[in-house]
């Protein structure tokens, strides 16, 4: 479905609110640009649905009342509460206006019908509630709703009034993680990777007349092999006798523009005797095909017909022609393909927060800033991380043309590596189980989605190949990761692997691809535009340039992977800054991209011109056996001048460490906590401002060139990277004699210290 016929249906939403008293959002430590778009009677007003879009509804989205609730009490039926939230911005967000952590709330609005609804039926609609839902509508209640990821409904036709004023209210109960419901990364104590809660309504409430028999979804299936795509669609009322008309165009909108294959067709079916389904088949000689590159959609309209062919109701909608599927390439390996051919995912962790709506957000601008941001960074894919997001998110990246891997949020505990799996409570089982399939069900629509990720790192992690197989068989059209990261099972599609900061590919299958599901999470902290004064990263750089130039580096070596190891998908840590982490591309404001984007988009689409090559100066233990001077005894405050003797220091060759270490070169054993290494060695005439220091690390590391600090490194490397030197150290190389001088720490696990330089080629613009 093109977009000229949703934007104009906008126009006709009716939007009702409650008297506003004075709204502002709450104090937050970081906000967007979007937020000031934001106001109590403009708020995320598009139509939410735009897979099954019907002209009429009405928006319940802006101030509602609010109050803190108590267990067991009862609903404030005919009461004002005292305060007031911006719907759908959870209770935690700064644009809620209410900014605190709750976990029972009260909702309660008012709302008219329009007077051109009264021969209708009405539906009361949800798109996301965090987690226990309980609604009354007019002193009735309606029903109760468990699940913090989907969509549900109520038909309010035989309670709504179709005159004067309707009471809406809902109470909320989201124990976050003091229950085992699927929940995220959501948590009452944020810290690290585990954010903010996001409680109560965090998308939009809509209204919605359907006539007395009505179409209730619609389902497609292509096959690309064949050419057809068959469009299944679903009524309320299986007892009548009635027909369904489905025509597909190019653009429905232009349907006298003439292409290079059909403009529009049309076919018509009657429903089964007693079956609530119909479906009818469209054969394409030349089917155009759904991809990042080529995001074709077709557009649907599907018409149910009474028996003597009056229209009962019509929706529209769309769908894409693609297919996903694992299949050896020409030396056997196994290799994710699109539409039949070998197709490398690349793409980012998208965790889908923000600072002022946190898991909402701010305007529907804003979440598709991100998507084409993704797009212009070079990714041809995006990761959803353990969230579920709003229909619309999913629309941009088929318009966009993204593919996405989905993950189911995760809940419960977290299963060690030393035991892959959790045993859950038969509750919390069929809890999950039920909140997967309703995720699948609602999702499955969108020919972006290519993957199904039910466990990521053992979250939640509980009869892994049972549910996989489920997948599998409950949608064959997708692809499964039965775990992304740490306890894989054997099964699925993809063995899907996370290694910090990587990258590397697990070992080659006879019928599995192998998959990087998460590497990089290289981080830059940029003051003023910080969650918090304290973040943290997996590995610091020191600026933009450094960012992207390591990001370039890692990007060659997954590149590497892609020719030499099989691997067919990578996705990198991560899009944005989230509260206390900062190893986003971007900022959590969404105000400072980190990173040269058209030299990141080049790494991801496999081009490395423009990438600077390193010529190796002073050798490392990769290119040469080298002497050096070390000691595991602390030393003298001098040991990293270029005057200090050292005379009680042995002598050996690098690198220093034990075997076994990650991308180590050993060649004299070191098995201590700490050693203190130094070498000499000789350079030619400068100038020196190319030089870069190339270092492997396990762990911390202080580097001095000619006594002057030059580097600090945290955590560990698996192979040998570039780190620029600080200005001061640049500037204290000479021609003849000059000193390196390494200090290394280790507190676990494997451990290596090896360094040498090297001097930058510079790029020439073609």
């Amino acid at each position: 479905m093109t977009g000229p016929w949703l934007a104009s249906r906008l126009a006709v939403m009716v939007l009702t609110a409650m008297p506003t008293r004075e709204w502002k959002p709450a104090s937050s430590p970081l906000s967007t640009r979007w937020a000031r778009d934001v106001t109590p009677e403009r708020v995320h007003p598009e139509y939410p649905r735009p897979q099954f879009v019907r002209p009429r509804w009405q928006n319940l989205n802006g101030l509602w009342q609010f109050a803190e609730g108590k267990e067991d009490a009862p609903p404030p039926i005919g009461r004002e509460l005292a305060d007031r939230i911006l719907v759908p911005f959870p209770v935690e967000s700064a644009l809620s206006g209410v900014g605190r952590i709750m976990s029972r709330v009260w909702y309660r609005r008012t709302f008219t019908i329009p007077s051109d609804w009264r021969e209708d039926r009405i539906l009361l609609h949800f798109e996301a509630v965090d987690w226990e839902a309980k609604v009354w509508l007019n002193g009735r209640s309606l029903g109760v709703h468990r699940g913090g990821y989907d969509h549900f409904h109520f038909d309010i036709t035989d309670v709504v009034k179709r005159d004067g004023e309707n009471e809406l209210v809902v109470g909320v109960w989201d124990p976050t993680d003091k229950g085992p419901q699927p929940r995220g990364k959501q948590v009452l104590k944020p810290h690290g990777i585990w954010y903010t809660p996001s409680t109560g309504i965090w998308q939009t409430v809509w209204l919605e007349p359907v006539p007395a028999s009505h179409l209730t979804g619609v389902d497609v299936t292509s096959d690309i092999a064949r050419g057809t795509a068959k469009i299944r669609a679903k009524r309320d009322q299986p007892g009548e006798q009635q027909r369904l008309r489905v025509t597909v165009a190019w653009n429905l909108d232009d349907a006298d523009r003439r292409k290079d294959e059909l403009c529009q067709q049309t076919q018509m079916v009657a429903f089964p005797q007693g079956e609530s389904r119909a479906e009818v088949t469209f054969t394409f000689a030349q089917p155009r095909l759904w991809s990042p590159d080529s995001p074709h959609l077709y557009d649907l309209r599907i018409e149910l017909l009474s028996r003597d062919g009056t229209t009962l109701d019509q929706v529209r909608s769309y769908f894409g022609m693609r297919q996903i599927d694992v299949a050896p390439d020409e030396k056997g390996v196994p290799r994710i393909r699109l539409n039949g051919k070998p197709y490398f995912m690349i793409g980012p962790l998208d965790q889908g927060f923000w600072p002022d709506g946190l898991h909402t957000p701010p305007t529907d601008t804003a979440m598709k800033y991100d998507l084409e941001m993704t797009k212009k960074l070079g990714f041809n894919t995006t990761r959803k991380h353990i969230k579920v997001e709003p229909a619309r998110w999913y629309y941009h990246c088929d318009r966009l043309g993204l593919l996405v891997w989905q993950d189911m949020p995760s809940g419960d505990e977290i299963a060690p590596r030393n035991r892959p799996e959790i045993t859950r409570t038969p509750e919390s089982a069929r809890q999950y189980d039920l909140e997967l399939q309703r995720m699948i069900d609602q999702l499955r629509h969108f020919p972006c989605i290519v993957m199904w990720v039910p466990f990521n790192e053992g979250w939640g992690q509980f009869d892994t190949r049972r549910i996989t197989e489920w997948i599998k068989q409950y949608d064959p059209t997708r692809l499964v990761s039965n775990a992304s990261g740490w306890n894989d099972m054997g099964v699925g599609d993809v063995h899907d692997i996370h290694v910090y900061p990587g990258p590397s590919a697990p070992p080659i299958e006879s019928r599995r691809a192998g998959v990087l599901g998460e590497f990089g999470g290289l981080g830059l902290s940029l003051k003023g535009h910080l969650w918090d004064e304290k973040t943290w990263s997996y590995r610091g750089v020191v600026d933009s340039a450094d960012l992207t130039r390591k990001y370039e580096q890692l990007l060659q070596r997954v590149d590497r992977l892609k020719k030499e190891h099989g691997l067919s998908a990578a996705i990198y840590t991560q899009l944005t800054d989230v509260e206390v982490e900062a190893n986003g591309l971007l900022t959590y404001d969404r105000e400072i991209i980190k990173v040269d984007v058209e030299r990141v988009a080049a790494a991801n689409r496999g081009d490395f011109s423009r990438v600077p090559k390193v010529d190796v100066v002073v050798p490392t233990a990769r290119e040469k056996a080298a002497t050096w001077r070390y000691t595991t005894e602390r030393p003298g405050e001098r040991w990293f001048w270029s005057d200090f003797e050292g005379r009680d220091w042995k002598e050996g060759l690098g690198g220093f460490g034990t075997t076994g270490t990650p991308g180590a070169i050993v060649r004299t054993e070191w098995k201590s906590m700490e050693i203190w290494i130094r070498r000499e060695f000789e350079l030619g005439g400068g100038p020196f401002d190319r030089f870069v220091l190339i270092l492997h690390h396990d762990e911390d590391a202080e580097v001095y060139l000619n006594g002057v600090l030059a580097v600090t490194v945290r955590g560990y490397t698996t192979d040998y990277e570039e780190f620029p030197l600080s200005a001061k150290a640049t500037k204290a190389l000479k021609p003849g004699r000059n000193v390196l001088a390494i200090h290394c720490r280790q507190t676990g696990g494997g451990q290596y210290i090896d360094a040498g330089l090297g001097r930058y080629q510079p790029v020439h613009s073609k």
